[in-house]
């Protein structure tokens, strides 16, 4: 890109040595010194980039602006959730146009008049009112939201600087009042006991690892909380939340590969946690409650997980009986259940799917899907004994949908659609499922979507691929890719191994000694849409963030000719030396 004659040159880190040492030997890194965050020259050479930049993007400042307005364009801003029913009333949350948060509110379950995103119903109430709460504060995020299972109390808390430690209070829902019961340095996650004044919460360490369960009762002194649980390994992280039958609060320890859940009656709070199954290297298991049984999701013994039952009162590995067992080509992401049906959320080719099993009679059916490229997730289902089940849905080309499917009749209703403001019509996009070959002869998935009138052969591709911490891109809607496809772009996801679009070896074959395929998956994918006619080198793009950046730098340097260029967001690309940092909380 030209730039104007007296644009600055691109400023470089200077190159002061700072030594370190570690197992005894003395490490050199040119870039230590910008780790200081509060350094003058730091904040000098940030500033110093920042004026390079608008300087070298300055003659393309209408395109940016026009960008801007494109996407600002179509967001709706006023709008209104999907009201959540459990217990006789209804839980949604509205936005405003011109304001920055969303009110959380409710009303009475089955109340006449339609609920309206313009204005409020008359027997609304609003429970909390993020705005007003965040003030003119330069950050504000909510991170904690329990209501009382009698829906007399609030438990919520706000992190104000950033660091995802909040900060937390009781609000009492008749009188609309905060509580006394300040608490400070909080992590995600709470859990209220059936007595309606006891409930958990999560602490974290120095390093911001949550590893410690602590229990309160409303209107006595914080000094008086009971330490529940502590987790003295680091390689784990604790979590706490009740089940949806409101007979079990959890207690879950988890490591990437590991997990070990202890429970507490939830109308017996003061009750010692009960270790169901203690932890084993490798083996990961998930709890839910029904009947007298708990219903385990795991991987022992099933690379792909398999669903096992144990007795409530005793549920070592040894008395677990298979319900529904692996498969080498199908994966079970996740299960619900309700008191009629057991739902398992699976992976297969690359997609998700739902199926459902009957508690009665054990029939199964699979939830079909409009589009092949697509995907389906959990939706909002707290209420045990209904025979409803709401999930979410989207492609490449369908915005955000929430259906709510009778599981008795087959019926299926669509509750909402994300609203796409402009002139947006779903109907000008395609979308297609390509398959690219690695160089170990491995099938690698690749989702595109592209406008049907403005997309010529060989025109421009932005590719996009992360492949690491088992995490699936699913090829899913974004209003913001619209102002690249209707300028003639395809877009791209190539499902890397790294990933989890294609189970648990998918994961394991892109992780260790076995990273590499990451690279070579995507560096495949990309020869494809070349070789296919979908783009030229001289038009395709490739980006990726955290570690997808360090991925995006890894394939510049091992396939540079196959680029026009390479966007690294936040790349993990220092992966060694950033791991070996004590003060970094990973």
């Amino acid at each position: 890109m030209s730039t104007d004659a007296d644009a600055p040159t691109p400023p470089i880190a200077r190159r002061d040595p700072v030594e370190t040492t570690l197992w005894g030997e003395t490490l050199v890194d040119p870039y230590r010194w910008l780790q200081d965050r509060e350094a003058t020259q730091v904040r000098d050479h940030l500033e110093a980039e920042n004026r390079y930049t608008e300087v070298v993007l300055a003659p393309v400042a209408d395109l940016r602006e026009a960008l801007f307005e494109e996407i600002k364009g179509r967001i709706k801003e006023t709008d209104l959730s999907v009201p959540v029913t459990k217990n006789g009333w209804s839980y949604y949350s509205r936005t405003s146009e011109g304001s920055q948060y969303p009110l959380h509110c409710r009303r009475p379950a089955g109340a006449s008049g339609v609920l309206d995103e313009n204005t409020a119903a008359p027997d609304e109430m609003v429970l909390l009112d993020e705005n007003a709460e965040a003030g003119d504060a330069g950050f504000f995020d909510i991170g904690l939201f329990e209501v009382s299972p009698d829906h007399r109390y609030l438990l919520w808390g706000a992190d104000r600087t950033g660091d995802e430690r909040f900060s937390a209070v009781v609000r009492d829902l008749e009188t609309g009042e905060d509580l006394d019961d300040g608490l400070a340095d909080l992590s995600y996650g709470s859990a209220w006991a059936t007595d309606n004044r006891t409930f958990f919460y999560v602490r974290p360490d120095d390093a911001n690892r949550p590893f410690e369960i602590w229990r309160h009762v409303v209107g006595t002194p914080v000094e008086e909380d009971v330490l529940v649980h502590r987790e003295e390994d680091e390689r784990f992280w604790v979590g706490v939340g009740r089940d949806k039958d409101d007979r079990f609060i959890h207690i879950g320890c988890s490591s990437k590969v590991t997990d070990e859940v202890r429970v507490v009656p939830a109308d017996r709070p003061t009750e010692a946690p009960r270790l169901l199954a203690e932890r084993r290297q490798g083996v990961e298991y998930s709890p839910v409650h029904h009947g007298d049984r708990f219903v385990i999701l795991t991987n022992d013994g099933a690379e792909n997980f398999r669903v096992m039952t144990a007795p409530d009162d005793d549920a070592r590995p040894e008395l677990w009986t298979e319900l529904v067992p692996a498969s080498d080509s199908v994966t079970i992401a996740d299960i619900d259940v309700s008191s009629h049906f057991l739902v398992l959320f699976e992976r297969t080719e690359g997609t998700t799917r739902i199926r459902l099993r009957s508690w009665a009679d054990g029939t199964e059916s699979i939830v079909d899907q409009p589009e092949a490229v697509s995907t389906a997730w959990p939706g909002a289902n707290p209420e045990y004994d209904a025979s409803t089940l709401r999930y979410g849905y989207s492609s490449m080309v369908t915005p955000p949908s929430v259906f709510l499917l009778d599981t008795v009749t087959g019926e299926r209703e669509l509750l909402k659609q994300q609203e796409v403001l402009g002139d947006f019509d779903p109907a000008r996009y395609d979308s297609a499922r390509a398959w690219a070959t690695s160089p170990d002869g491995t099938q690698v998935p690749i989702s595109m979507v592209w406008h049907r009138e403005r997309r010529t052969g060989g025109g421009p591709c932005l590719l996009y691929a992360y492949g690491a911490y088992e995490a699936s891109m699913d090829p899913t809607f974004s209003s913001v890719r619209l102002s690249l496809l209707d300028r003639g772009f395809t877009f791209a996801i190539v499902h890397a191994r790294g990933g989890g679009e294609m189970g648990r070896q998918w994961y394991l074959d892109g992780k260790f000694e076995r990273k590499q395929n990451t690279f070579t998956d995507v560096i495949a994918a990309a020869r494809h849409l070349i070789a296919e006619g979908v783009t030229t080198t001289d038009g395709l793009v490739l980006r990726g963030g955290s570690a997808g950046g360090l991925m995006a730098g890894a394939v510049l340097n091992q396939a540079p000719e196959l680029f026009r260029a390479v966007v690294a967001q936040v790349p993990f690309a220092d992966a060694l030396n950033t791991i070996l940092d004590p003060t970094q909380p990973l």
